[in-house]
């Protein structure tokens, strides 16, 4: 997908394996060019060079999103393409494993889930508003079922996703007058080491990998993002609708 003969930019979190993996391929092929980042170089590098065998100028950038120092090396990246019109904030973490009930979470490590979570994705957007408002662009937050169910053991998580939610909104209240959107999305349970650490010991192959979410991602990045700014989306269900 291309403006006036530019190719488009995202960046996206968490992008070495599971969803942010499968979305970064299949932004690549779609004629984005990418700035990706993880915590681990030497699988962020390895996927680099897959998404750039699509053609694609691939950008990869090592670190912690919830490190100060690792943002301002993303904006400088970001600067020197000089554009972004997608930015995906999909990284996140668990906690603490087996995930403890809510009554015995470590404070210290509550505050970890939730700097990461859904401070972090503030922090990143903000420091991209100048790109992200020239290209009256979209913002997608990862979310979860769990930031509704109030499940058992998924306190801490289910809390920062449930401020991320808030977060969304909140946002695109902010930037409509910007032309930027904002939405929430929920891939819904898929085969990721992430979900498989949630659940050790038991045989997830009955949930679906990633890819199966790719034909929201077409169809989300085919909308007006003023048009599905302040939605919360399920990837896996059977319909999407602009809203009304």
């Amino acid at each position: 997908m291309t403006t006036n003969g530019t190719r488009r930019v995202a960046l996206i979190t968490g992008a070495s394996k599971g969803l942010g993996y499968s979305l970064g391929k299949f932004l690549a092929m779609q004629n984005y060019d990418l700035v990706v980042t993880a915590r681990g170089a030497q699988r962020l590098d390895e996927t680099a060079q897959a998404f750039a065998s699509s053609g694609a100028r691939v950008k990869a950038v090592a670190g912690n999103v919830s490190d100060a120092q690792h943002r301002q090396q993303l904006f400088e990246v970001v600067s020197g393409l000089g554009r972004l019109d997608l930015l995906v904030n999909n990284a996140s973490i668990l906690g603490p494993l087996p995930m403890p009930a809510l009554k015995d979470y470590p404070p210290e490590a509550l505050l970890e889930v939730l700097n990461i979570n859904m401070v972090a994705p503030v922090a990143l957007v903000q420091s991209m508003l100048p790109f992200l408002s020239a290209s009256h662009g979209l913002i997608v937050n990862l979310t979860s079922d769990a930031a509704v169910g109030g499940y058992e053991g998924w306190g801490g998580y289910g809390a920062s996703k449930a401020a991320l939610d808030l977060v969304t909104r909140t946002l695109a209240n902010e930037l409509r007058a910007s032309g930027i959107g904002v939405v929430s999305v929920d891939p819904g349970d898929l085969r990721t080491d992430m979900h498989q650490d949630a659940f050790p010991g038991e045989d997830i192959s009955d949930r679906p990998l990633p890819d199966v979410t790719l034909p929201f991602w077409a169809w989300l990045l085919g909308q007006d993002p003023l048009a599905v700014s302040g939605q919360r989306f399920q990837a896996q269900a059977e319909l999407w609708e602009t809203a009304t």
